[in-house]
C-alpha cells in the first residue's frame, strides 16, 4: 500500500476555482513534524516531550522518534528533570541547542557600509565583519556582498545552515533583485551567485522584509505588524496574521517610492519627490549636516525629524486604515529615528486615522536596535532551512 498522502495546496489552480492537489510524501510529513518540535522550543523553551505532544497534537511516540532523530544531528539537547508535584517519573527538560549550527547574516542596505555577522540558532550575535564599499554600486556591489560572506564562512567554528541576505530592493521568490536603483541593480541574481561562490544555501529578502521577519521572531512578535525600516532607501516588512507578505510582483512595502511632493527633488527611480528623498537615512543625515549645535539649530534638528515623521506618516496612515495592524515598528538609526520623529509619526498617524472604531495603532522603535536585518536574514534562514520562525 502506497503512504503518499494527497492533500488541497492553499494556491487556486489556474482560473479554475479548485485548488491544486499536491501529493505529501512521508519524508515530507516527517521533515514537517520536525519543524513542528523545534518550533515548539524556538527560540528559549524548555519543555518536555509531553509538552510538546501537547502543543504539537503529535503522539508521545512520534515526538519522542523526533527528538532522538534531532538530538542526534545536535539540534536538540536535553537539560535535566522537569520539576513536578504529580506522581510518576518527572519527564525531561528539551531546548533547542544554539550553538548546533552558525548562521551567516548579510545587511546591505547602508550606503557606505555592508555588514555581516555570524548568528546562533536562537539570534545572538557572535561575531561581526563589514566591508566598506564607499557608495560602490553595480558588479563592485555584487562582488564585495560575496568577498564578505567568504570572510564570515572562512571563521565559522561550527557547521553553517545557510545564508541569510536583506538587501535594498525589490527581490522574488528565487533571490533575484529585480530592481533596487540605490545599488543600480536590475535583474541581479543574487542569491545564485552567492550560493555558487560559497556552495551553501541561500536566502535573499528585501531588507524591510527582512526587518520585519527580525521583528516577528525576535522582537515583539506581533501577528499583524508594519515594519517600516530606514536605511539607503525607506521600506515597509507587513506580516498580516503571521504571515509575510510579498505581494503578487515582490513589491509589496515599496512605499519609499511613493511620491508626495510633484515637484520634490528628483528620486534615482526616476521620479520626483519620493518619500525616500526626504526620510532616508542619507537624505536626512544631508540635512542635519547643514546644521552646527547651536541652541537655534537643536530646535531645527527637531523640526527636520519632526517634518521627517509627518511625511512618512502621510504614506503609513493608510496602510493602518486599510489593514488595522497590531503595531506599527521603526528599524534604523536610533539617533534618527528615536524622540522627534517616532513622537512625530505616532501623533500623525492617529490624527490620520482616528475615528470612533479604530483604537490608536502603537508606533514604537525596534528593541532589537540596529541588527534588526541581520538578525531577519538569519531568521530567514530558520525558517527555509529548519522550517522555524
Amino acid at each position: 500500500m502506497s503512504t503518499d498522502v494527497t492533500v488541497a495546496q492553499s494556491a487556486p489552480g489556474p482560473r479554475t476555482g479548485r485548488r491544486r492537489l499536491v501529493k505529501v510524501l512521508p519524508e515530507d510529513a516527517r521533515r514537517h513534524n520536525k519543524s513542528l518540535v523545534l518550533q515548539a522550543l524556538f527560540p528559549e523553551a524548555e519543555l518536555s516531550r509531553a509538552d510538546i505532544a501537547r502543543m504539537t497534537g503529535l503522539t508521545r511516540v512520534t515526538v519522542s522518534d523526533l527528538v532522538g532523530e534531532l538530538a542526534e544531528e545536535g539540534l536538540v539537547r536535553e537539560l535535566g528533570q522537569k520539576e513536578s508535584k504529580r506522581p510518576g517519573k518527572p519527564g525531561t527538560l528539551l531546548s533547542i541547542n544554539p550553538y548546533a549550527r552558525v548562521l551567516v547574516a548579510l545587511d546591505l542596505s547602508d550606503s557606505e557600509t555592508l555588514n555581516g555577522a555570524l548568528v546562533d540558532l536562537s539570534g545572538r550575535v557572535l561575531s561581526r565583519d563589514a566591508v566598506t564599499i564607499g557608495g560602490a554600486v553595480g558588479e563592485t556591489a555584487v562582488t564585495a556582498t560575496i568577498e564578505l560572506a567568504q570572510k564570515l564562512v572562512a571563521v565559522a567554528d561550527r557547521p553553517v545552515l545557510g545564508v541569510g541576505i536583506g538587501t535594498p530592493g525589490m527581490v522574488d521568490a528565487d533571490g533575484v533583485v529585480l530592481h533596487a536603483p540605490n545599488r543600480s541593480w536590475e535583474s541581479v541574481p543574487l542569491r545564485e551567485r552567492v550560493a555558487e561562490a560559497l556552495e551553501l544555501p541561500v536566502l535573499v529578502s528585501n531588507d524591510a522584509d527582512a526587518a520585519a521577519r527580525a521583528e516577528h521572531s525576535y522582537g515583539g512578535r506581533a501577528e499583524t505588524v508594519l515594519v517600516v525600516h530606514v536605511a539607503l532607501g525607506v521600506g515597509a516588512g507587513l506580516f498580516i496574521n503571521g504571515k509575510l507578505v510579498h505581494g503578487h510582483r515582490s513589491a509589496a512595502g515599496e512605499i519609499g517610492h511613493v511620491s508626495i511632493q510633484d515637484d520634490g527633488v528628483l528620486c534615482a527611480c526616476g521620479k520626483r519627490g519620493c518619500l525616500e528623498t526626504f526620510t532616508s537615512v542619507p537624505a536626512l543625515r544631508a540635512q542635519l549636516d547643514e546644521l552646527t549645535g547651536e541652541p537655534t539649530d537643536l530646535s531645527q534638528r527637531a523640526a527636520i525629524l519632526s517634518g521627517a515623521g509627518e511625511k512618512l506618516s502621510r504614506v503609513v496612515a493608510p496602510l493602518v486604515a486599510a489593514i488595522d495592524f497590531d503595531e506599527i515598528v521603526l528599524s534604523g538609526p536610533l539617533d534618527l529615528l528615536g524622540g522627534d520623529l517616532v513622537d512625530s509619526v505616532r501623533e500623525n498617524v492617529r490624527m490620520r486615522t482616528r475615528s470612533a472604531f479604530r483604537n490608536d495603532v502603537p508606533v514604537r522603535t525596534t528593541d532589537l536596535g540596529e541588527d534588526t536585518v541581520l538578525l531577519g536574514a538569519a531568521a530567514m534562514v530558520l525558517s527555509g532551512q529548519l522550517g522555524v520562525s
